[in-house]
């Protein structure tokens, strides 16, 4: 999905960010008992102030209780004296519970005694006497509750009541105390959330960004410094995993370059022998026939070994100037009658490893010149990129084998030309080259006949 980010770094935020908001919203449910407690706080203590009344009354003047529970008797306030509490069993809510302790607790401190009290039922009621929903909580109309509830006096009578009484004045309409809550609870705590999950996040994923930056330019420099071991655990294990494998590649590299110079080096000696005991030869042809077998076989080993070197970047990198190189190299081909023609110009230099390059584009013209007379190579620069393209007029590539080619030791003389040369390993190093630039070539044929060799090199490494 788009909305969700694509690093590591921005996915941590939003679930930091996320979950914050979740564990929030479950707690607003707070919210509503404490608007229901507020809206039931007022009218609980008119009511517990009444009743306390009366059972003091009960207890200093109990000859005057009739009385006063007679003119104490209104719609709003009825009272009926009982003998005995009812079997009605109560069944409250935990909000209601809290108003039945407050009544309690508010009748004795003001009485100074232990009266029994139970709350039979609490109701909110709305404006038009209806039982009050969460819109009527958070509304700004007022809100009445009704008390069920018996009390015991200090003659032993129970005293029924039956009371409505309503929330009476607040400072602040719910509409504000909610805005209130929003602004300082939600908002305030999302804004410093963010701030320390972009901080955090970014810190503890550094080491990750180090080790896949690492991996990426250990494609363009094998040799590079072995990363840091830091951070945590986890990721120190990933450094000291990753850095090993360099190592064992260096020396696995290393080994074979080893091998194959020694090899080289074991075949020279032969070779060289062969060559001496070939002119003492007194046939000609045989002796022109093992002089070019031999020929073959040193170009074989030198190739091969310039092959394995190729993944191997021994030089410093600097800035190339495009434009130099592809001038000398037309030079040198046009010396020996190959005729080169450059379009296009490089206005800024290229950071990369000068006679690798030289090596990767001499390939690109040779591989050019040897199946087309007309060759030319094109330079288009971009922002972000340097394509240099080596255009022939040849006969192509078959489509199947574009692939083919690049890989070493392939060869296509029956697809270009019947007599051509070489060992199949110029375009190998011409790809590696490439890669070891952090760059691509890709080669495909022209519609109108011919084949580009397309070698695209990044403008920032």
């Amino acid at each position: 999905m788009r909305l969700i980010p694509r690093t590591l770094y921005g996915r941590l935020v939003i679930i930091l960010v996320a979950g914050m908001l979740a564990a929030q919203a479950a707690t607003s449910s707070i919210w509503y008992d404490v608007r229901h407690s507020q809206v039931l706080e007022i009218p609980t203590r008119l009511i517990a102030s009444r009743l306390a009344d009366i059972v003091r009354v009960s207890k200093t003047d109990p000859h005057s209780t009739d009385l006063l529970l007679k003119s104490l008797n209104t719609p709003a306030f009825q009272l009926q004296q009982l003998n005995t509490p009812t079997s009605v069993e109560p069944r409250l809510t935990p909000e209601d519970l809290a108003a039945e302790n407050l009544l309690k607790n508010l009748i004795n401190e003001k009485t100074g005694t232990q009266t029994p009290l139970r709350l039979l039922n609490l109701t909110l009621l709305d404006d038009q006497g209806q039982k009050a929903g969460v819109d009527t909580l958070f509304g700004s109309r007022p809100v009445e509750g009704q008390f069920t509830l018996e009390l015991r006096l200090a003659d032993g009578r129970w005293l029924h009541v039956q009371a409505l009484e309503d929330q009476g004045w607040t400072s602040l309409s719910p509409v504000d105390m909610m805005l209130d809550y929003f602004w300082r609870i939600y908002l305030a705590r999302i804004i410093v959330l963010a701030f320390i999950a972009l901080f955090a996040v970014r810190l503890a994923i550094r080491p990750l960004n180090e080790l896949a930056q690492a991996a990426q330019a250990l494609g363009n420099d094998i040799g590079r410094q072995p990363l840091q071991v830091k951070g945590p655990i986890e990721v120190r294990r990933a450094a000291e995993a990753f850095n090993l494998m360099q190592q064992r590649l260096l020396d696995s590299l290393a080994e074979r370059t080893r091998f194959l110079a020694a090899v080289s080096h074991d075949l020279r000696s032969p070779i060289t022998r062969l060559r001496l005991r070939t002119e003492m030869l007194d046939d000609e042809q045989q002796k022109q026939r093992f002089r070019k077998d031999l020929t073959d076989m040193e170009g074989l080993v030198s190739t091969t070994l310039d092959f394995v070197s190729s993944g191997e970047i021994n030089e410093a990198r600097q800035h190339i100037d495009i434009n130099a190189l592809l001038q000398s190299l037309q030079a040198d081909l046009e010396d020996i009658g190959e005729h080169v023609t450059l379009m296009g110009h490089a206005t800024r230099p290229v950071s990369g490893y000068a006679r690798s390059l030289k090596r990767c584009v001499q390939n690109l013209l040779e591989n050019a010149v040897r199946y087309a007379r007309d060759v030319q190579v094109i330079i288009d620069e971009q922002p972000a990129h340097l394509t240099i393209t080596v255009r022939d007029n040849g006969p192509g590539i078959a489509p199947e084998q574009l692939t083919h080619v690049l890989e070493p030791f392939y060869r296509l003389e029956a697809s270009r030309n019947s007599a051509t040369g070489g060992y199949g390993l110029g375009l190998s190093i011409a790809q590696t080259v490439a890669a070891a630039h952090g760059g691509t070539l890709v080669l495909h044929n022209r519609a109108q006949g011919g084949l580009d060799a397309v070698l695209t090199l990044r403008a920032h490494l």
